[in-house]
């Protein structure tokens, strides 16, 4: 599906067409940080603006994100943020498993 589109101004080119960002909150980086804190929920209809590159680039960093947090680790003696690395790593392994059951359906 083609980005959404929006006048832009180049100084060699003068006004032109050009697409702006898909992602919800700029980039795939910050789309899967939102995704982490839950403030962004993924479903179905989210994946649907995306084409074949943006769903590989979200991919990318969900994977990135998990690796990331799994490598941290929380105080055994700190209860709090245990259960907030757990609830983060659900939430972006339950995005990689909605990413990886929408391109199976859609064959991308």
């Amino acid at each position: 599906m083609v980005a959404a589109t929006a006048l832009a101004w180049s100084p060699r080119r003068g006004y032109h067409v050009g697409t702006m960002a898909t992602f919800p909150g700029g980039s795939a980086w910050a789309m899967v940080r939102d995704v982490a804190e839950g403030y962004l929920l993924l479903t179905e209809r989210s994946f649907r603006q995306f084409d074949r590159a943006d769903l590989d680039k979200l991919q990318f960093e969900l994977d990135r994100k998990l690796r990331e947090l799994r490598g941290e680790q929380a105080p055994l003696d700190d209860l709090s943020a245990i259960q907030l690395r757990n609830r983060r790593l659900q939430r972006l392994q339950t995005a990689v498993m909605m990413t990886q059951a929408y391109r199976m359906k859609r064959k991308t």
